[in-house]
């Protein structure tokens, strides 16, 4: 491996990032870069550019190597973005996380298959990792030159748990097999590679691959992951992985064994046979959330939320439940996220850049399915069938995703977003039962218009603080997925 040409003192590397610290871009940026931008309002990697050159001292370049020398050991380093959570999360532990997914080298095929992982360009890269955090300050997409607004937060030489390494070169042995496959197989190059981010997207528990053939992808850090080393940082705390997977196939397994062990039990025995405590709601009923507290107690941790258990939170996978009727078919539509539909107007022209098109592409779903006796029976006696795991298809994500964002965002830039009053076939105005407040309606898409939709969420009908020209309706508009569609594409996918 080449022998980065620059050498600086551990100690005088640590002066200058703590000097850079609360510091913006701009104020930092000593060698020109934001000038250099002014004329391309798009040009990336202008954050890196200005620690690297203006902090730290040292030109960029995109060798396939680590950047610095640092008293003999070599230190790759990485500049990335944080922002504000949103909503409610933002009082969390920390109120940020990753902007994006983080790159970390180029695939080489050539090179890549005759490697062994700790032999490997990517191992180089990640042993001994420097990452510096700056907040990107804006809820809208910003170019270029206005990074120079953006403050340092920190910096953070990353040590990975030996968990977290044995999850990384699975990820990597994965992405190695199925080039080593395309080439075994003689597969021309702009046949075979352009499979390589979409047939690995529902193995690969840390890593990801970006963009797709022909230009050369890179090996990315998922969101998820990024956020949980900066979370690290913030709180200064390393949450131990109590559920000993390191691989989805392992995931797969444990909970294709729980799925033989516990099918056709009702949820009222899974309780029973699992140990789990629960509190009866109101109509003496158990809470939809059980599910995810059963998988949490299959895997041996004592959470009950996917958010709280480390590994699920670093995969970022998230747990629904589907619940069939008795004759097959679904009995409630299915919500997905609660992104902020209302920011969608100030995103990127490009789908990829978008907010929801991350979380479908990035999300991996497991899904808990259930079977309901009768149309009235309660949740505690839905029958369990067993574990699906999921995440959506490029096609769908162009086609019904798209197709939602691109209708919302038209509306909100071009002031055609409109709240309309309710009325019944008669033309008498509709009220809600419990507030007696007028019933209101947006003209964003419904179930009606396309399989993924808006639908607005509030505690109750007073909950609603977005005034469009004078009606209030709800500020929290959620994205749901049709029931009748989530059956039909999770009928394709087998039980675990």
């Amino acid at each position: 491996m080449p022998i980065p040409s620059h050498h600086i003192t551990e100690s005088d590397l640590l002066r200058r990032l703590n000097a850079a610290v609360d510091k913006t871009l701009g104020e930092l940026d000593v060698k020109g870069e934001f000038d250099s931008v002014k004329q391309f309002p798009k040009k990336t990697g202008v954050a890196g550019n200005v620690i690297e050159n203006s902090v730290i001292g040292y030109p960029s370049d995109n060798a396939q190597r680590p950047d610095l020398s640092v008293d003999g050991r070599l230190v790759e380093v990485k500049t990335t973005g944080l922002r504000y959570k949103k909503g409610k999360a933002r009082n969390a532990s920390i109120p940020y996380e990753a902007k994006e997914p983080m790159s970390i080298t180029a695939v080489s095929p050539d090179k890549i298959v005759e490697e062994t992982f700790y032999d490997s360009d990517f191992w180089d890269k990640i042993a001994n990792l420097l990452l510096v955090f700056y907040l990107y300050d804006s809820d809208k997409t910003v170019t270029a030159s206005q990074y120079a607004n953006f403050p340092v937060l920190g910096y953070d030489f990353v040590h990975l748990t030996q968990s977290e390494i044995e999850i990384l070169q699975q990820d990597w042995l994965l992405i190695q097999d199925f080039i080593r496959d395309v080439q075994a197989r003689g597969i021309a190059p702009n046949d075979g590679y352009p499979a390589l981010s979409s047939a690995l997207r529902k193995d690969l528990m840390f890593l990801d691959t970006a963009p797709k053939w022909p230009h050369h992808p890179r090996i990315r850090f998922k969101r998820t992951v990024v956020s949980t080393i900066a979370e690290r940082y913030f709180t200064n705390r390393v949450e131990a992985d109590d559920t000993n997977i390191a691989s989805y196939s392992e995931f797969d397994q444990r909970l294709h064994n729980a799925a033989k062990k516990y099918h056709g039990m009702t949820v009222r025995q899974l309780l029973d046979a699992l140990n789990i405590t629960w509190k009866p709601t109101a109509a003496g009923d158990v809470s939809k959330s059980i599910a995810e507290t059963i998988v949490c107690t299959i895997f041996g941790s004592p959470h009950a939320k996917f958010a709280s258990v480390p590994l699920f939170k670093e995969m970022g996978i998230k747990p629904k439940t589907l619940v069939l009727s008795k004759n097959g078919g679904r009995t409630e539509d299915t919500k997905f996220s609660g992104m902020d539909v209302m920011s969608w107007g100030n995103e990127d022209d490009e789908f990829t850049d978008s907010e929801i098109y991350n979380y479908f592409a990035e999300t991996q779903f497991l899904v808990s399915v259930f079977k309901e006796p009768s149309t009235d029976a309660k949740l505690l006696d839905n029958v369990f069938l067993g574990f699906k795991r999921y995440s959506f298809s490029d096609a769908f994500i162009r086609s019904k995703v798209q197709r939602l964002w691109d209708h919302t965002r038209t509306l909100l830039n071009t002031d055609q977003l409109k709240v309309s009053y309710m009325y019944t076939a008669t033309g008498q105005q509709r009220f809600s039962p419990k507030t007696k407040l007028p019933m209101t309606e947006t003209n964003l898409m419904k179930s009606a218009d396309n399989d993924v939709f808006v639908r607005g969420t509030g505690i109750d009908g007073k909950d609603k603080s977005l005034i469009v020209h004078g009606i209030a309706t709800y500020r929290h508009q959620d994205i749901w997925v049709k029931g009748t569609t989530m059956v039909k594409l999770l009928e394709n996918e087998a039980y675990l």
